[in-house]
């Protein structure tokens, strides 16, 4: 039998078009999954969408089940959760989510998937890949009983590490946004909100990722002397400028830079990628996080909802793609 499905596919910079794939029936070790929905990451997929990823990174930001090479045409995403339709018995009927782009039906090696906790609904689960980013930054980071952090940009992966640092015990948490709208999604997350003019000062650590140079610049001036700022953020093809000239010397400042495409230092050896997305879609249990899901589509909307994602038209933290179930039937 012969299986078909369609994938989004980036045809060129800023026009996305759906095509129809064709699949071989999965082998032994190996699972067919029917995709129930997808996340676009608003950072990532709206830069690699306007074809802002630069030449230095095209292999680094490579996805793991990408086909195409950037800046187009390509295949890229990385946030999908479906049932598995065939493969070894003890998936075979669960929910699992794995790094795969936007296709209504695919085939991948059984380790590729992971199953999806009873208690954390498929839809909440497609922010597993995002949690796993938040995870790895706050392996990275450290943060201590007590400390006073600040979270600057209140966008997919700030707001994912807010929600996880909530959950630490003693530490007093701000996210720190320019849209006073965050304000809502600040209080779901359970912690404190300002804006950046009113953020509070004095940080032993802050976290940043509003992929702004006035975030980055305003995150230095919240910290306490000797403090820490982790970089979360990812700015492709833009020039970045950060004042080191002032208060950066003197107060011993420090600038980390966080990646989740290798497993923090902190950690590695006793932690696989594999216990860091299970961990990811452990906390994902927790209500909590509906709070960054904004939006849903269907699938056949992709090409006409990115541009509106990539322009801000469509503000949105986690948006949703929702398949139907006749969007991947078999034929033969």
């Amino acid at each position: 039998m012969t299986l078909r499905g369609r994938a989004f596919w980036l045809g060129s910079p800023g026009a996305g078009e759906i095509r129809p794939v064709t699949l071989a029936p999965p082998g032994p070790a190996e699972v067919l999954v029917r995709s129930l929905w997808s996340g676009v990451s608003r950072g990532t997929e709206t830069i690699v969408f306007r074809g802002g990823v630069p030449p230095s990174q095209w292999a680094a930001m490579r996805a793991p089940y990408q086909e195409g090479d950037f800046p187009a045409p390509v295949k890229y995403g990385y946030l999908n959760v479906g049932v598995v339709e065939d493969g070894p018995d003890e998936l075979r009927g669960r929910a699992v989510f794995c790094l795969y782009p936007h296709q209504t039906r695919y085939v991948v090696p059984a380790t590729a998937v992971t199953p999806v906790p009873d208690g954390v609904p498929p839809r909440r689960a497609v922010l597993a890949g995002t949690v796993e980013t938040a995870v790895n930054a706050l392996w990275d980071a450290a943060p201590l009983v007590g400390d006073r952090v600040a979270v600057v940009g209140g966008g997919m992966v700030g707001c994912s590490v807010a929600a996880v640092l909530a959950r630490f015990p003693g530490v007093r948490v701000q996210l720190v946004d320019a849209d006073p709208a965050r304000a809502r999604t600040a209080a779901a997350l359970g912690v404190d909100f300002a804006t950046p003019g009113d953020a509070a000062g004095d940080r032993d650590l802050v976290i940043h990722a509003s992929a702004t140079s006035a975030g980055l610049a305003r995150s230095l001036e919240l910290l306490a002397p000797e403090g820490t700022v982790v970089e979360l953020s990812w700015y492709g093809d833009r020039a970045v400028t950060i004042p080191l000239g002032e208060h950066f010397h003197s107060r011993r400042l420090t600038v980390r830079g966080s990646q989740v495409g290798t497993v923090s230092p902190a950690v590695k050896g006793r932690r696989t990628y594999a216990d860091r997305l299970a961990l990811a879609l452990e906390l994902l249990a927790d209500p909590a996080f509906d709070a960054l899901l904004t939006g849903e589509s269907a699938f056949d909307e992709l090409p006409a909802l990115l541009p509106r994602l990539a322009s801000g038209e469509l503000p949105a933290l986690c948006h949703l793609v929702r398949y139907d179930a006749g969007d991947a039937a078999p034929a033969g």
